[in-house]
């Protein structure tokens, strides 16, 4: 049984109530919704938090969930994203109304050569990231932390497959192109 198979069978078992076949969907998916919430996050700290928010509406949705309108994952990246969406927002307008303290500053112990190395890669990755239009951030992460593939990302979008591979195409060029820009400018 493949993992779409087996995430229609879960959600059968969801939908009759059946715990354990929440649990085993967290197992299946949980990881990378996880990963996809911290990319896409102003505070990736709350991540996990966003995960728990997503199979709790999993767990409470279940019923409506309808195999005819899209595969498990799709359903499941949708919550994630629109999530994402709105704990941005609402973050966005805490910080400016002052309500939340200044995001902490990561400890950036001196280490060996290729940490350090990784680490300067890493946040150029992030920071270009950042600089992609939503659409296009959105399906190459999909794609990268959700491991998605091209339907199922069309399917969480609402777009068809040839706007996704589009959306791809432009989001690895444009990093490409302002990663190898920052690198040159870093040597």
């Amino acid at each position: 049984m493949d993992k779409a198979q087996q995430a229609q069978a879960l959600m059968v078992a969801l939908g009759k109530g059946e715990r354990a076949a929440l649990a085993r969907l967290i197992a299946l998916f949980g990881p990378g919704v996880q990963r996809y919430a911290a990319q896409n996050l102003r505070q990736p700290q709350e991540a996990e938090d966003v995960a728990q928010e997503v199979f709790l509406r999993v767990w409470v949705q279940a019923r409506r969930y309808d195999p005819a309108r899209g595969a498990v994952s799709t359903w499941i990246y949708k919550i994630a994203v629109n999530l994402c969406i709105d704990r941005n927002r609402r973050g966005g307008l805490r910080r400016f109304l002052g309500l939340e303290a200044a995001p902490e500053v990561a400890d950036d112990a001196p280490g060996p050569e290729e940490v350090t190395g990784a680490r300067r890669r890493l946040a150029r990755t992030r920071d270009a990231l950042a600089t992609l239009p939503d659409r296009q951030r959105q399906a190459i992460m999909l794609r990268a932390a959700g491991g998605l593939d091209t339907a199922e990302i069309a399917a969480t979008m609402g777009i068809s497959p040839g706007a996704v591979e589009q959306l791809l195409v432009r989001a690895r060029a444009a990093l490409r192109a302002r990663t190898d820009l920052t690198e040159g400018d870093a040597q």
